[in-house]
């Protein structure tokens, strides 16, 4: 177990962890670590107080109906609205950033708190005037932005469910998703700018605001269309009396699946319980502070964005990047860490890997003497990953995180009050019964099994958008019942640290953006001279790329021209993250017995991996294809 940073006594001990421990009387985080599980109740009621949750919370803490992660209501008694704990005033704050954004060729816009408040204010009153409030959905297709942060802010103001996506999504993306959720009131931006082009959207929003019938508003950034409103008109006088109030599990966001059996799926997510996981994540695990400046590089189409929102809530600075992170040089980001002071720098193990192939040393010339904290996730970090954080920035504590858009929070990650292990994220989330299981559902330790949690927690969602709960329970609970299984192969440590190896499911991910296989075959097989496809991820140099087998249609191949016509497709009518690395001709692809596609056994075979199930397929002499 190579250590690679330790934390200083001193820091230790003025660390927010620290400070929770003495108020509960735990010893260290693992005394805790048990706390939180043998007096559920207790626990979420000290994170309420310690973390600056404002609300009446009510009599019972905790309203447990069975056991397991979908069978406890927490503060079933509570009253609050999350924008009160969001935008809560502090002392001295007025005139003090609490948005900083920045782009890729160096412009920049602030709002204070006092700027943000009056803002969110007055597009809650427009929201308010066009009818919007609890029950309604409102959606943003915009890019990283301080004006998505205020729609966001404003939609939680008046109690209607927010639900995004990012800018560089096609109309189609947009459709799969906002098609299902049916918005009353949509944001979105005339273009966006990446990588030094700018994008015009203007076609697109075209067919997007054609495509949701049941707008009563379309609110546009930047060039407005005819029969849209302007972002600068959308306001309406701000009402300083207390916000509207609501229970506990009132929905505040919808966030999507990838998509890899039909539309994405949609998650209905509780806005306390979210607010409350991130609280007791970003002040406990992460150790943000009032003053502090948190950045994650993130799109509005990632839950990390509601992540990053809720830094708000601890009184922190956000700053946003809109554009791409490594233009126009590599090392782009790194300028804005030293400019803005960043004490949280977060990321994805793709970018940490790109800084070390690329030999970046963010050090050599900048004055990072802010940071503190180094966040990745998106997908497993590599052990030299974990080294060249070490090296390259210094003694700053690398908190290696993982959950999902499904819980819109983490169940393990990182704890700044104990070393970081080479390779390992330090433990479980505080409250998070996670562990490890084999085949059979029993827990093992150093070994490879699936990544389930066995407790209830916070964020647990409130369903999928207009299922009866059948898919739902499909999706997280058949296969080892009474567990919530996350879909992630993973190790447990005798330690006590964890190890991610990756998607357990098809899911693809990428960049550590989860891209979903049947939204990719729909815009693949729409070319006449495709037949079928399929799409697995290949473990690539401390990543995951896609690769893409194609079966073309009688009489044709795979050429260099199709190839093209296919990552167009792909690029256009999604995103360009959703374009393969490989692009690849078979015969034909496996199934099983039942028809369907089986994208585990090729990904096995591609993988280096022995195929785990041949019997359940028709035809798996086909699998000698796949072999890269």
């Amino acid at each position: 177990m190579a250590r690679v940073w330790t934390p200083r006594v001193d820091a230790v001990e003025h660390s927010n962890m620290h400070r929770f421990l003495e108020t509960i009387g735990a010893a260290d985080s693992d005394a805790a670590r048990r706390f939180a599980l043998a007096d559920t109740g207790s626990f979420w009621n000290h994170v309420w107080t310690f973390c600056g949750m404002q609300g009446e919370r009510g009599g019972r803490t905790t309203l447990v109906h069975e056991p397991g992660p979908r069978g406890t209501a927490f503060f079933p008694d509570a009253t609050l609205n999350v924008v009160d704990t969001l935008l809560r005033i502090r002392e001295g704050d007025e005139t003090r950033a609490a948005i900083i954004e920045v782009d890729e060729e160096g412009g920049r816009r602030t709002a204070t708190w006092d700027e943000l408040r009056r803002e969110v204010g007055q597009v809650a009153a427009a929201l308010t005037k066009d009818g919007v409030g609890p029950g309604h959905r409102v959606a943003a297709w915009m890019p990283n932005v301080r004006e998505t942060v205020v729609f966001f802010l404003a939609t939680m103001h008046v109690g209607a469910t927010f639900t995004s996506t990012s800018a560089d999504f096609g109309a189609h993306g947009v459709l799969e998703r906002f098609g299902q959720t049916k918005p009353t009131v949509l944001l979105a931006s005339s273009h966006y700018r990446y990588a030094g082009k700018d994008i015009d959207l203007a076609n697109t929003l075209a067919r997007v605001r054609a495509g949701l019938p049941g707008l009563v508003r379309s609110v546009v950034v930047g060039d407005c269309p005819n029969g849209a409103t302007p972002w600068s008109d959308y306001r309406g006088p701000a009402d300083d009396g207390p916000r509207p109030q609501f229970g506990f599990d009132h929905p505040g966001t919808i966030l999507y699946t990838s998509g890899t059996t039909g539309k994405p799926k949609c998650i209905v997510h509780r806005a306390a319980g979210v607010l409350l996981m991130h609280l007791k994540e970003q002040q406990l695990h992460c150790d943000v502070r009032p003053g502090d400046r948190v950045f994650y590089f993130t799109t509005c189409g990632w839950m990390m964005w509601n992540w990053l929102v809720s830094m708000l809530a601890s009184g922190a600075t956000i700053v946003l990047y809109d554009g791409s992170p490594t233009h126009p040089r590599v090392d782009r980001l790194w300028d804005t860490c030293e400019e803005e002071r960043l004490t949280l720098f977060g990321t994805s193990a793709k970018y940490i890997d790109a800084m070390r192939k690329s030999d970046v040393a963010p050090l050599a010339a900048r004055d990072l003497s802010a940071l503190r904290t180094v966040c990745s996730t998106g997908s497993p970090l590599a052990p030299d990953g974990f080294d060249w954080v070490r090296h390259r920035l210094g003694e700053v504590h690398l908190a290696s995180i993982s959950g999902g858009t499904d819980l819109c929070g983490c169940f393990v990650g990182g704890d700044p009050t104990k070393p970081v292990v080479r390779g390992e994220i330090q433990g479980t989330m505080l409250g998070m019964d996670v562990r490890v299981v084999d085949d059979d559902g029993q827990g093992v330790v150093d070994q490879v099994g699936e990544l389930v949690c066995a407790n209830a927690f916070p964020s647990v969602p409130l369903g999928f958008w207009e299922d009866d709960g059948s898919r739902f329970e499909s999706a997280y609970f058949t296969r080892f019942p009474g567990l919530w299984r996350h879909g992630d192969f993973a190790t447990q440590t005798s330690s006590g640290g964890f190890v991610i190896h990756g998607r357990s499911d098809a899911t693809l991910n990428v960049a550590g953006v989860r891209i979903g296989t049947a939204e990719l075959y729909a815009v693949v097989e729409q070319d006449a001279d495709v037949v079928e496809c399929l799409a697995v991820g290949q473990s690539w140099e401390n990543d995951t790329r896609i690769v893409l087998f194609v079966v073309p249609a009688v009489g044709k191949q795979l050429d260099d021209e199709l190839r093209e016509r296919i990552r167009h497709l792909i690029r256009s009518r999604l995103t360009p993250r959703h374009v393969p690395s490989l692009v690849v001709e078979v015969p034909e692809l496996p199934r099983t017995r039942s028809g369907k596609l089986s994208e585990l056994a090729v990904a096995d075979v591609v993988n280096g991996r022995a195929v785990r199930n041949t019997e359940a397929l028709t035809n798996p002499e086909c699998l000698v294809n796949f072999t890269l």
